[in-house]
């Protein structure tokens, strides 16, 4: 059994509300400075973070379960041995819609083809971003989404 003085409480928000709310003995993310690990007492930061894969390592109670977030961006701030994610959108691994996330890559390549077609780097931009945002689900959903 964990220790309650190591354990922090992680929190996952969007617009939409709460995603996720555990208590865990270590949370992992990209952030857009590269991979962080946060675990009980570390010091206070805030960081942006970069589209990608979440990991909460839960407590000993739930057998060090390692639970699966895909999120898009947003930012963690971690202070008093609590972790707020905030991101525009996030999802738990067994959450995510296969079929929703391969017809939203499907649709990113598409704008991909039609920006590079224009010139338009701003699309060619955001379609890059929705791609990344799509493969980053499918990537979460199929190796962790049990």
């Amino acid at each position: 059994m964990a220790d309650p003085e190591k354990i922090i409480k992680v929190s996952v928000v969007t617009p939409d509300g709460i995603v996720y709310s555990h208590n865990a003995t270590m949370v992992a993310m990209r952030a857009i400075d590269g991979d962080r690990a946060i675990m009980y007492d570390h010091l206070p930061i805030v960081t942006p973070l970069a589209i990608g894969e979440v990991r909460v390592k839960r407590t000993h109670e739930m057998n060090d379960r390692v639970d699966h977030i895909a999120v898009n961006g947003g930012y963690i701030e971690f202070s008093n041995n609590e972790a707020t994610i905030i991101a525009d959108s996030a999802e738990q691994a067994r959450n995510i819609d296969v079929k929703r996330a391969q017809s939203a890559k499907k649709r990113a390549e598409q704008h991909m083809q039609e920006a590079k077609e224009k010139h338009n780097e701003r699309e060619m931009l955001e379609a890059e971003i929705a791609l990344r945002r799509a493969v980053n689900r499918l990537h979460v959903r199929e190796n962790y989404g049990k």
